[in-house]
């Protein structure tokens, strides 16, 4: 009786120098690498970065004017002109909402913090407020 062959994976291979390794062979070299072809290489692109501009949207342009107001106000209320100070603040609240409400969604910068009718309700109030009170508190001695 002849043994059983496991099949033609398991029986041995002659040696042939260019033959390439059977499947599952482990090769102590490695895999091989393919051959290198050089594809043809586009000629260089030349790409022209933009500067950035800063601020990047009309709104932060206005938001460095209010915040250029605001400090304003805190300078005149710090000298002692607290009134005129507090005015110079609403004044800026009360821009800053109708630039708010005049500007498109993209071009508001950091004047936009929630939705639209919150900040131009919220400014508006603010701004207002402020007007009322440095107007009517009555001045001392």
């Amino acid at each position: 009786m002849t043994p059983l062959s496991d099949g033609p994976a398991h029986e041995p291979r002659p040696a042939v120098p260019d033959a390439p390794a059977p499947r599952g062979a482990a090769d102590p070299a490695g895999p091989e690498a393919p051959e290198a072809t050089q594809a043809p290489v586009p000629p260089p692109i030349a790409i022209v970065a933009e500067e950035r501009r800063y601020p990047s949207t009309i709104g932060g342009l206005f938001y460095l004017g209010i915040l250029a107001l605001t400090v304003l106000a805190l300078v005149v209320a710090g000298l002692g002109h607290w009134r005129g100070g507090v005015h110079i603040l609403a004044v800026a609240m009360v821009a800053a909402s109708v630039l708010r409400a005049v500007l498109r969604r993209r071009d508001t910068g950091m004047l936009a913090v929630r939705s639209r009718w919150f900040d131009v309700s919220l400014l508006g109030a603010v701004g207002i407020a402020l007007w009322v009170l440095a107007s009517t508190i009555p001045a001392q001695g």
